[in-house]
């Protein structure tokens, strides 16, 4: 512990000090320590949000990482019901949309020819669908684009893949692996309780499949993300618990790329707006995002070195914030996003490259274009330089792409018109 942190910490709650002093003396933070530092305020989240940022400079400097992707929710039609989803829609509903395989290449293809390196694809669970759905759609696009990196499929749809395939999640974790999945995303973890999965969504993957399925894929070297969703009915005490299964995990696989802290959006969830559970909160607040995004720090310092911030959950202010409270990942560029804007998200479907470098160095940090594996692929100055020249995505004309709401208003893709 540096001097300067010594003298500060002899003015804060010194269960909270102790707390902050492990972590900068790179020891692990217990459960019921984390659950003090979500619960602070005033100077000890100050010092909180020091010692967070203060841990992100020691684990990967200065650098401020993005990667230029797209996502492709190729069906919002699903068979769950969850209480936070506003995304999710019946096979019957006008809205349902499914893109064709075809459509699906196509936008990955525009998306290369604009610079993406990652293709993220994540949907609903169509009912009846042909377990081999998925393999069918990497292989489709890894035919076309050989060297895309496909990030896709949670431990939800592997789960419902291999049910549909009647094989086991090992088998279709293969066949996946074979068709050019590169790595999984981590969702479908909101909260890591059973008792609060049955309550937020009942019928939803068990927290026990999760890590199977997970730790299963870490171990056949497909790495993943990791994630929590908050701000809605849980306690301090769900998420340092959820912040503690994350490392366990890590510590045994070493498979989770990064973290990703993703703020319950309210506006349009059916647990919110139809009382169907009581007590649900309209999201997380500033300061429990601040303390939320630092204490995953924390928690995880030593174990995964990558905080991304969700810009499309927080919008680019509390993202540039953030920033300073031991995030060094910014995300993607995302071009189409479905699943936030359908629960009413407002901060859009798209940041462009220069958009985000522009952000980076507003906080005097150093820009860099990563790999969805956080390969560096171009490091860029604090200062925007002659040879900084906008990208082909930055040149691009966002009403080339068909925005959620017009998605789901096309007749050529709705799902109740498709032949079953």
């Amino acid at each position: 512990m540096s001097l300067t942190f010594d003298c500060l910490f002899k003015t804060i709650d010194p269960v909270v000090a102790s707390a902050l002093d492990r972590a900068l003396s790179d020891k692990e933070v217990s459960v019921e320590q984390a659950v003090e530092l979500l619960d602070s305020n005033g100077i000890e989240m100050n010092m909180l949000v020091l010692v967070a940022d203060e841990l992100r400079r020691r684990a990967v400097g200065n650098t401020v990482t993005y990667v230029i992707n797209r996502n492709i929710n190729f069906t919002n039609v699903c068979i769950k019901r969850c209480g936070f989803c506003a995304f999710s829609r019946d096979f019957r509903e006008k809205e349902g949309y499914f893109l064709p395989i075809e459509e699906i290449v196509r936008r990955a293809k525009e998306a290369s020819n604009l610079g993406a390196t990652e293709i993220c694809i994540q949907a609903g669970l169509p009912p009846k669908m042909d377990g081999h759905l998925y393999i069918d759609i990497c292989s489709a696009i890894k035919k076309e684009l050989p060297n895309i990196h496909i990030h896709a499929f949670s431990p939800e749809e592997v789960l419902y893949g291999a049910v549909r395939s009647q094989v086991s999640v090992e088998e279709y974790l293969k066949m996946l692996k074979e068709a050019g999945v590169g790595s999984l995303p981590g969702t479908a973890a909101e909260i890591l309780d059973q008792p609060m999965r049955d309550l937020i969504s009942p019928g939803r993957i068990t927290v026990e499949d999760w890590i199977k399925i997970i730790k299963l894929a870490h171990s056949m070297g497909i790495p993943t993300t990791s994630t929590i969703m908050y701000g809605h009915v849980e306690s301090s005490a769900h998420k340092a618990n959820h912040l503690e299964l994350i490392r366990k995990i890590q510590s045994e696989t070493r498979g989770f790329t990064e973290f990703v802290p993703l703020s319950f959006v309210h506006a349009e969830a059916p647990m919110y707006n139809h009382n169907i559970i009581s007590k649900v909160r309209p999201g997380a607040n500033g300061n429990e995002v601040m303390k939320m995004h630092a204490v995953s720090r924390i928690i995880l310092h030593g174990y995964i070195k990558n905080i991304q911030v969700s810009w499309v959950k927080e919008g680019t202010r509390m993202s540039q914030i953030l920033l300073g409270a031991g995030v060094n990942d910014f995300g993607g560029t995302l071009i189409n996003e479905s699943i936030s804007t359908a629960a009413g998200s407002q901060y859009g479907q798209l940041l462009k490259p220069r958009q985000i470098r522009s952000i980076i160095r507003s906080c005097d940090r150093l820009p860099a274009q990563r790999s969805t594996t956080y390969r560096l692929i171009k490091q860029y100055s604090n200062q925007e330089e002659e040879y900084d020249q906008p990208e082909e995505l930055d040149k691009a004309d966002t009403a080339e792409f068909s925005s959620y709401h017009q998605l789901i208003k096309l007749d050529k893709f709705r799902y109740s018109e498709r032949e079953r």
